[in-house]
């Protein structure tokens, strides 16, 4: 019998990545309102660049732009993934990865060399599956209280609070837990709401939640279970999709579907349209799928897979499905190509320079099958009537160094009790905090 070296051939994929196809569009080509959509790329090897991760060397930070500053909130925790602000100020993280026993999309030597590609990325940590409660009570950026406040999660990802209940998105269920304002921990144990869509194959395992204006319902992110369907669609009942919980009576239904990975959500301060960031479909070039930020319709049809940004057909699916595609709607604005962009956070400027008012900014967690790499970086887009209006901005960068490795992952986004600007970086195990200038 043949022995397969898995290593040998894992370091002969990424040699023949070296050699592989690269951006022919420059990042910027693919934000905005009508990104450039080039033709696809159709290759036999997917292109794989990783950006290996090293965390931060003693005493480096991101780089703010002018007019803020940056300086680390909190370090030495666990792949923070998620923040959360409640009422009082307390900050909430969630200390979270994949689920040991998910096997992904891919199973065989697809799947090891994934799973490789994931740990070299800094994606390969156990999950510590806790939440993670942070108090800087006198507003000086330094938390003085550090308590574990939920721990035997399963994946936790996004959290909600309504009134004296909290909810927590694990990746196979949304539970709840009382809350008492004020409270450092939580012992009572949760209470599943509703099941959401998970088992062994869990490609896409985050699941985020936010609340109605008035607590009624939840809405939470599902990504899909592949790239682009090829486990076939019965394994994607419920996934690629935004889901509406009734918490009263523990039922969920569609809301909208399409939407490859959702995982940011936020309501928009004047017009009350709930916004999602989504990560798009890989395999077809450095150039193609721009991730996107867009609003989110009851029943709406966002694409895939059978299409992109809109009503571009994708031809890997087969059979077609042109009525389908005839309903999917275009995103409200590209984010970049494989920038993986995640939290999404509207500001209404306090803290901050003038500038920064009104506008959303996004965390964007960083390509591993771009070349060159995009995302890495928090970036801010200014809106105008309820609508983005102009070009992205760069707010924090150097997430990567000059050799191309990852000092950190921008991931979760929220705001303090002050308005500074909090960023995870699940790569650096910081959560960043982003004031103006002094």
């Amino acid at each position: 019998m043949r022995t397969v070296r898995y290593p040998v051939m894992f370091s002969g994929i990424l040699l023949l990545n070296a050699c592989a196809e690269t951006a022919k569009l420059p990042v910027e080509a693919g934000i905005g309102t009508r990104p450039e959509l080039p033709a696809p790329v159709k290759g036999l090897m997917p292109t794989v660049n990783i950006a290996p991760a090293q965390g931060w060397p003693d005493g480096v930070t991101p780089t703010a732009s002018p007019g803020l500053a940056v300086k680390a909130f909190a370090s030495g925790l666990d792949h923070p993934r998620w923040l959360y602000t409640l009422p009082n100020g307390d900050v909430l993280v969630a200390e979270s990865n994949r689920p040991a026993d998910a096997e992904g999309a891919r199973s065989g030597l697809a799947g090891w060399i994934m799973k490789k590609v994931m740990k070299r990325a800094g994606a390969g940590v156990p999950s510590a599956n806790r939440i993670t409660l942070l108090r800087d009570a006198d507003g000086d950026g330094v938390p003085e209280v550090r308590t574990t406040f939920l721990e035997g999660l399963n994946s936790p990802f996004g959290m909600a609070l309504v009134g004296d209940t909290l909810y927590v998105a694990n990746t196979d269920a949304l539970v709840r837990f009382p809350y008492q304002p004020g409270a450092t921990q939580i012992r009572e144990a949760g209470v599943k709401v509703v099941d959401l869509p998970a088992g062994r194959v869990n490609h896409h395992w985050t699941k985020n939640v936010i609340a109605s204006q008035d607590g009624s319902r939840l809405y939470v992110t599902v990504g899909s279970n592949s790239n682009v369907g090829e486990l076939g669609m019965d394994n994607e009942v419920n996934r690629a999709a935004i889901l509406e919980v009734d918490p009263a009576k523990g039922t969920s239904r569609l809301f909208a579907s399409g939407l490859r990975n959702p995982n940011g959500l936020a309501w928009h301060p004047q017009t009350g349209a709930l916004w999602t960031t989504v990560n798009e479909r890989d395999e077809i070039g450095s150039d193609l799928v721009p991730d996107y930020m867009t609003t989110v319709r009851d029943g709406g049809f966002y694409g895939w897979p059978y299409s992109y940004f809109g009503q571009n057909v994708d031809e890997r699916m087969k059979p077609p499905r042109p009525d389908l595609v005839a309903s999917a709607i275009m995103p409200d604005y590209a984010l970049g190509a494989h920038t993986a962009s995640f939290g999404i956070l509207f500001h209404d400027g306090k803290r901050l320079p003038p500038q920064y008012a009104g506008g959303a900014f996004v965390a964007q967690h960083g390509s591993w099958n771009r070349r060159p790499h995009s995302g890495y970086k928090v970036i801010f887009v200014p809106f105008k009537d309820g609508k983005p209006a102009g070009p992205a901005t760069d707010v924090l960068t150097g997430f990567l160094s000059e050799d191309g490795k990852a000092s950190g992952r921008p991931i979760g986004i929220a705001a303090d009790r002050l308005g500074a600007l909090l960023v995870s970086d699940d790569v650096g195990n910081v959560v960043w905090r982003v004031t103006a200038a002094p």
